[in-house]
């Protein structure tokens, strides 16, 4: 498998292109996944849009396939009250779970394989990161897709609740959870309105029980949390990339509505929501979410093969 050191930890990393694309002959739309997954979850959507666009999928740092740390001296940093070891990268500089670092770590991917500019499509978590991505680097960016993101109020108390339970669900994951029959449908209910493949409700149990213990705490904290209430209202503010935040109308984790508030701030930013899908609607209506993003992207839908 193929790996790619960024700032001193190994990530995970595929392209998904039709056979005849010489490397870099069509644009590059880079994908990003959300808390706990991996760029599995992306390959459909990849491989629907990879007649117009070489596609860059990658794991975050300690999720999927990728590592969760470097190999060198340990640190340590305070997350929310809590210890949470660290280690230093080659570059002997602290990497921290806050998701501008994560945006940082998608530019030195992007610089290690020599690319310059590049759409992107990011989901969840994966869409806060790019967010930061955007505003920071918006000379590397043609257009970008945001799928199931937004802004929320900050709620002290609501906030310890769901980082005590997030704490927990983190902490107790043992291998053998995947072994118990129709767990991967009780796992995922929570994300869905319409049911998805088997193999793909297994691959997004899969990568919950391989994520980094660091990481998904970290991220836990540094996504939910009054910091991010406040700054990420003004990072939607912020975008001067033309951007389609999608929606799942029945998304419970980011609901539509914080979708929508998100979208108001900034007139770049188009608001469109998949009926009838909660929190993965490029997985439970892949159709319908295709049709969206190909009219964004000014691309011709493709035509049905008949038979």
């Amino acid at each position: 498998m193929p790996y790619v050191d960024v700032r001193g930890v190994e990530h995970y990393y595929e392209w998904i292109r039709t056979p005849s694309s010489e490397p870099h002959a069509k644009p590059v739309m880079v994908f990003i996944h959300g808390w706990a997954g991996s760029a599995r979850y992306w390959q459909g959507i990849a491989r629907a849009l990879a007649d117009k666009f070489d596609c860059l999928l990658y794991d975050l740092r300690g999720f999927g396939r990728s590592r969760g740390r470097s190999l060198l001296p340990s640190t340590s940093i305070a997350v929310a009250d809590s210890e949470i070891p660290r280690e230093k990268s080659a570059a002997v500089q602290e990497l921290t779970y806050e998701l501008e670092e994560y945006a940082g770590d998608l530019a030195a991917l992007l610089d290690r394989l020599k690319i310059e500019q590049v759409y992107i499509h990011a989901h969840s978590m994966g869409a806060s990161v790019a967010t930061l991505f955007l505003n920071r680097y918006p000379q590397r960016v043609h257009r970008a897709i945001l799928t199931c993101s937004g802004i929320f109020e900050y709620d002290e108390k609501a906030f310890a609740a769901f980082h005590k339970f997030g704490g927990y669900v983190v902490k107790f994951r043992p291998k053998w959870l995947s072994k118990i029959p129709f767990v991967d449908r009780m796992f995922i209910a929570r994300f869905l309105h319409r049911p998805i493949p088997a193999a793909e409700r297994k691959a997004f149990l899969q990568d919950f029980l391989l994520a980094d213990y660091e990481a998904a705490l970290g991220t836990i904290f540094t996504s939910v949390s009054k910091q991010a209430a406040e700054v990420m209202p003004q990072e939607f503010a912020r975008i001067t990339v033309p951007t389609l935040l999608v929606a799942g109308e029945y998304d419970k984790i980011i609901p539509a509505e914080m979708g929508r508030q998100a979208a108001k701030l900034n007139p770049l930013v188009e608001y469109v929501v998949i009926p009838n899908t909660a929190h993965f609607p490029m997985l439970e209506d892949a159709e319908t979410y295709l049709q969206k993003v190909r009219a964004f992207l000014q691309i011709e839908q493709p035509l049905e093969v008949a038979g």
